[in-house]
């Protein structure tokens, strides 16, 4: 009796450049041999015409995809669906650009090449959950806080320039945006600059009426999603929805991908490096990282130094040594980034409860 054995397919190492309408790939083999690239569509057919052709060259051993969370992001959900094992890639150095020029296919390569090397062992973030959702809907209250900073800006502005008797009628008394929208122009006198001021005020006003009603409706709408996913970290001093929401999409609803709190504070911007020149010794924060959650750090920690009298202890003893008000605050925030990172650990690994670990000021 003869037995067949299966013959195993050789590993392949897979990178994707992506882009808004169409992806390129390059395939290598374990030796660094390119097998081959492909041009395929960023939709689901797409898809699955690279998976088909990459079955042609052998077993998937890993992919690299440059902006998995933005034009890859399709194309990370569609594999890993499948039980591909993903990484994420950045932008090709501008080295290797001004050493062998940028192309689709260049980019593709240098990315496989990276995941080859073993170099790049971060895993995307999962946009499957709920914390994906969490970021859309802070995406929209963002928006809207932002469209309405600008009209709020552009009242005041507006108020320089009207006419002087409505100037001083709204500007400078209690609810100017109020007076604004109680404002009733007569619309078959738009060619009088008054009327058309007046008309403009109320519009302007009537516009940061609805943008707050708008956000009052997202604020109800991610409040109720953040409490059922991190219930622990919105139990801690100076953390609401809003920063939970934020600091919760930085570190994504996968958060075994980052292996301690030292990498979820440098991924948010809050990590000491050296800064030290002559006589002077001293550490400072890398101006790297994710700049939203790095804001939300820093807002948490001004409201603990007004509220939360172990901040203030830490304040205090931390200036007697010696510590500039700034410095302490920078060993703040990283303390904090510390506690936030156990609480949606304890959270989103082990399911919400009351309890969380205690992080100590030293």
């Amino acid at each position: 009796m003869t037995t067949i054995e299966a013959v195993r397919q050789p590993s392949i190492f897979v990178g994707v450049d992506t882009h808004k309408d169409q992806h390129h790939a390059a395939v290598l083999d374990p030796k660094g041999t390119k097998l081959g690239n492909l041009e395929f569509a960023a939709t689901t057919a797409g898809y699955r015409n690279l998976t088909s052709w990459l079955a042609t060259l052998g077993e998937i051993e890993l992919v690299g995809i440059e902006g998995s969370g933005s034009f890859g992001s399709g194309l990370t959900r569609f594999l890993r669906e499948r039980d591909v094992d993903v990484r994420e890639i950045n932008q090709p150095h501008r080295h290797l650009r001004a050493r062998v020029g940028k192309t689709d296919p260049i980019d593709a390569e240098a990315a496989a090449r990276k995941v080859l090397s073993g170099a790049f062992t971060v895993k995307p973030k999962d946009t499957t959950g709920i914390v994906e959702s969490i970021r859309l809907l802070s995406a929209a209250r963002n928006s809207a806080v932002r469209a309405k900073s600008s009209a709020v800006i552009q009242l005041k502005c507006l108020l320089v320039t009207v006419p002087a008797p409505l100037r001083e009628a709204i500007d400078g008394k209690w609810g100017v945006v109020k007076r604004c929208q109680a404002l009733r122009p007569d619309m078959a006198r738009l060619d009088d600059p008054l009327q058309s001021a007046k008309y403009t005020l109320r519009t302007v006003a009537r516009r940061i009426r609805d943008l707050e009603d708008e956000i009052a409706v997202h604020d109800v709408q991610l409040k109720a999603l953040v409490e059922q996913v991190v219930p622990t970290l919105l139990s801690r001093v100076g953390i609401g929805p809003v920063h939970a929401a934020q600091l919760l999409v930085t570190a994504g609803q996968n958060l075994d991908r980052l292996r301690s709190d030292a990498q979820f504070a440098r991924l948010c911007g809050v990590a000491p490096i050296p800064a030290s020149s002559g006589k002077s010794s001293r550490m400072r924060l890398h101006k790297g990282g994710h700049r939203q959650a790095n804001r939300s750090l820093h807002l948490i920690a001004v409201v603990r130094l007004r509220y939360d009298p172990r901040s203030k202890a830490y304040m205090e003893r931390r200036m007697q040594e010696g510590l500039s008000k700034k410095d302490v605050l920078r060993c703040l925030k990283r303390f904090i980034a510390r506690e936030v990172f156990y609480d949606l650990k304890h959270d989103l690994l082990t399911g919400p409860t009351t309890g969380g670990p205690a992080t100590h000021l030293a």
